[in-house]
């Protein structure tokens, strides 16, 4: 299979690179910027003890003039549409997407664009970042792919992808029921993302304060009855983890989310919290909680977004300072 990975960066970059290193067919989609630090430096892997350099094939918008077998899509789904325009040329009449986002809405968005045949369903589950030099770092061993039809008439198990992604250094599953999965994810990206975000702070800190522990759990059962009503209840085992990971006492751990929001940058929310409370609605099951945290985080983007929109009308920058910040 010819695999195009949509993205260079943490999770994209983490899973594209270990199909390189495993002799498949891999091309990276990329900024021009990106693509400089990975012809300058490669694709690097490192933490845990693993110090890995590769030099990928990349391609930047634009250049693509054949379509590809398969893409690997792991943008942030801010960035979903634009996405979708730059990977189009790339996509036949025979080639499947493998989106690994957050949430479900985006899978509207794809089966809208290029037709409810080509798009999987996909949990990718991994702890990886970027540090400052583009570097991708393990936080744990964590490493899994799971993908699948998503039941309509039209799909079938996509066992030639199984074959083309197993067997290249991380765990592989094809699911029989890849919505039902995407569920239990969104559960728990919801959950650890509204208890970090909304208390500002890791699990360990909301759990040590009077009634953390409890705000936690409640927060998990809301997000449990929305996925219930949709016809998805997370089973017990992965939703008793959920809520053993947001009351685990002094534990450090806390959502990517939370660590976009500290650090000032873009966030998930629409997609993460207001699809699920729009869903909850349509359901007629009440989140006081999710609608708390949604609220907020509408806030914390509304004020990004002006403080961000008075930058730019405060100076025109030179055509050199443009192309810097597009890359």
């Amino acid at each position: 299979m010819r695999i195009l990975v949509m993205g260079a960066g943490a999770v994209g970059g983490y899973f594209g690179g270990r199909l390189v290193q495993a002799g498949r067919d891999v091309t990276f989609l990329v900024r021009p910027g990106r693509a400089r630090l990975l012809r300058e430096r490669g694709l690097r892997i490192v933490g845990l003890g693993e110090k890995t350099t590769l030099t990928p094939r990349t391609i930047l918008t634009g250049e693509i003039t054949s379509p590809f077998d398969l893409v690997l899509l792991s943008v942030k789904a801010t960035g979903l549409r634009g996405a979708m325009e730059d990977l189009a040329p790339a996509v036949g009449p025979d080639t499947l997407i493998l989106p690994v986002l957050n949430g479900m809405r985006h899978l509207d968005d794809l089966a809208e664009r290029f037709g409810d045949r080509a798009v999987l369903g996909g949990v990718a589950k991994v702890a990886t970042t970027l540090d400052a030099d583009g570097d991708i770092v393990r936080l744990a061993e964590l490493q899994s792919l799971t993908y699948g039809a998503r039941g309509t008439a039209t799909q079938e198990p996509p066992a030639g992808v199984h074959r083309a992604l197993g067997g290249a250094g991380f765990d592989t599953a094809l699911s029989g029921d890849i919505v039902g999965e995407m569920w239990a994810k969104w559960v728990f990206i919801a959950a650890t993302g509204a208890v970090t975000c909304l208390m500002r702070g890791t699990v360990g800190e909301v759990v040590a304060a009077p009634g953390g522990a409890g705000f936690a759990e409640a927060v998990v059962a809301e997000c449990a009855a929305v996925a219930a009503a949709a016809g998805h209840p997370v089973p017990e085992k992965e939703l008793g983890n959920t809520r053993d990971t947001v009351t685990a006492p002094g534990s450090p751990f806390a959502s990517s989310l939370y660590r976009d929001l500290v650090h000032g940058h873009r966030i998930e929310g629409e997609h993460i919290f207001g699809d699920l409370i729009s869903r909850a609605r349509r359901l007629g099951v009440a989140v006081p909680l999710l609608d708390l945290a949604t609220l907020h985080l509408r806030v914390y983007q509304g004020r990004l977004e002006k403080d961000s929109g008075q930058a730019l009308a405060g100076s025109v920058p030179s055509l050199d300072a443009r192309e810097s910040r597009t890359a």
